[in-house]
Order: C-alpha cells, then structure tokens, then sequence
C-alpha cells in the first residue's frame, strides 16, 4: 500500500508514503488514496483527518509523469483525445469518481475537517491536491509549492488554476500562475495558501493539536458548515444567507449537541459532543383563538412581532 491510514481517536492520518519517488500520484498511490478518502467519509467514529506525506523532502510532487506502459506516443495522443470527448463513465474529466463526484477520485472535498500538515515539496497535483480536499493547512517551515504548468506548456489538467483564483488575491494568484517559480513557506502564507508555518520538527504535533480541536466539536454542525462554505460560496449573497439560516434551523433541531453546549455552558464545564439525531416527535398541537393570541402577545413582548 502506498498510503498509509490510522485512527487516533476521532482522527483519521491518510500518510501518502512513497517517498523513494517523491509522494507521487501514480495510479496505485491514486486509487489507494481514493480508498482512504472513502473510508474516512464513511466512518462515522471519524470526526476530522490530516493528511501529510512520508519522509522530510515531499509532501507530494504531483502526478507520475512516466508514460503508461506499453503505450506508444500515437497511443497516449489518441487517448488523450479520446479522453476529452468521450471521457468513460463514471469519470470526471477522466478521472474515476471517488469519495465525491465532482472532483473525481483525486481532489475530493469530503464533508469532514481536513488538516494539511504539508511536511516538503507540494507539486503539480500535489498543490492541487492540498487546495481542493484540505480546509486547514499547517506548512513546514521546509514546504515548497509549486503548480508547474505554463513552464511546461500547459495550463493544467487538475483544478489547481481554478481553485487557486478562488482562494487568495488575483495579483498572487497571476503571479503564481503566469511565473510558475516555486513558492516558500512563508510566501504561501503571506498570500493565504497556508494557514500557519511552523518549525519543521513540530509540524505533526501543531497538526494533532489542530485536529484534536476539530474533532470535539458538535460533528453535525461542523460538516454542515464545510458543505455550507464549499457549496454556496459562489451563489449571491442573499441566496447563501437563506439556505445558511435554513441549515442552521435543521442542525439545532435534529441534533442533540446545541443541548449539550447551552448544559455545557451553565455547569461551567467542557462539553462532550455526540453528534446524536433527533427522532421525529408529535406535530405541534393546534392552538386555540386564545392560545394564537397569548401566544403572539408574548412575541410581541420580546419585539419579535410588531404591536
């Protein structure tokens, strides 16, 4: 296996661990991480994850660029061809469908909490990698990022020039995209690609340390608000507020954790969040004319309804 996969707790550490060839994606390491994915969305035990790569140089320096075996040069131009009109079933852009089905098996934004703890070199689809599936990124002070497309003549395959317009300033954006120069820890987090850098022997723990958070908290709101931000953050402002507030209704009624925070608060203690569902009760009983008219009188009182 070229990916290695631990629960600790309610934390999950997909490790791409083939650093002889520098934490490439090639088509083993892809469909293993794939796999890990999937497994990480469907375990519920699992609350958030961290995803890092084997060794001290690579976090993972992209794609394998080695021509498919037995294939000769006509071969890969037919199939490249081939691939872009009639891309097979059960593929986006090519590329089978894992864990979610609009970024394929490569770049999936699962509902949990995903922390980077980007420990050298991320390249090509290693770059792409760490802005499509992680939320929180933790850099070594040793990190590197690099997209390495216009320098070969390209503009890319994977999202990584669409989702790096979509997450830090046009004018580091184009730079980065146009230059194509590779990027240092501290420049990645000057432009917002990381979070946070860290010295490079705390690089895991700093990563724990974040996970852990993510983890005690209320499960359900926490998936529910990636969904929220990932889904609606392209839709007018009014639009993502109303489906945010009706989000938001659904969360504190199905869920037992907003129950938990307000006992949580009054007992003066740490909360312990579950994640628990509610089952369906009995409708709300019909009021009565006086019940209707007690009842609006008290929002009134509160300046929810206008006198």
């Amino acid at each position: 296996m070229s990916i290695d996969l631990e629960k600790r707790r309610h934390v999950a550490w997909i490790t791409i661990n083939n650093p002889g060839k520098a934490n490439i994606l090639d088509r083993e390491t892809a469909a293993d991480l794939s796999e890990a994915w999937i497994e990480v969305w469907e375990d519920r035990n699992v609350r958030a994850a961290v995803i890092t790569g084997a060794g001290d140089r690579h976090f993972c320096a992209g794609h394998n660029l080695e021509a498919l075996a037995g294939m000769s040069p006509d071969d890969r131009e037919r199939y490249t061809m081939e691939r872009l009109v009639w891309p097979p079933a059960g593929t986006v852009n090519g590329t089978r469908v894992g864990a979610d089905g609009r970024m394929g098996d490569h770049f999936p934004q699962i509902w949990k909490p995903v922390v980077a703890a980007v420990n050298g070199w991320a390249a090509g689809a290693g770059f792409y990698l760490l802005l499509a599936s992680t939320d929180i990124r933790i850099a070594s002070d040793r990190s590197r990022y690099l997209l390495a497309m216009t320098s070969r003549g390209a503009v890319g395959a994977g999202p990584g020039a669409t989702l790096l317009m979509r997450q830090i300033r046009y004018a580091d954006a184009m730079r980065i995209l146009l230059m194509d120069e590779p990027v240092t820890a501290q420049e990645a987090l000057r432009v917002g690609i990381v979070n946070e850098v860290v010295p490079h022997g705390d690089l895991l723990t700093r990563a724990e340390k974040v996970a852990e958070r993510l983890a005690a908290m209320p499960p359900v709101a926490v998936r529910m608000m990636k969904e929220f931000a990932i889904r609606f953050r392209d839709v007018p402002t009014d639009a993502a507020w109303q489906v945010q507030h009706l989000m938001n209704s659904f969360v504190t009624a199905a869920t037992t954790d907003i129950d938990e925070a307000k006992d949580a608060f009054t007992q003066k203690r740490d909360a312990n969040f579950t994640g628990g569902l509610r089952q369906r009760g009995e409708p709300f009983p019909e009021m009565s004319k006086d019940e209707r008219a007690r009842f609006d009188e008290l929002l009134r009182a509160q300046g929810i309804r206008r006198p």
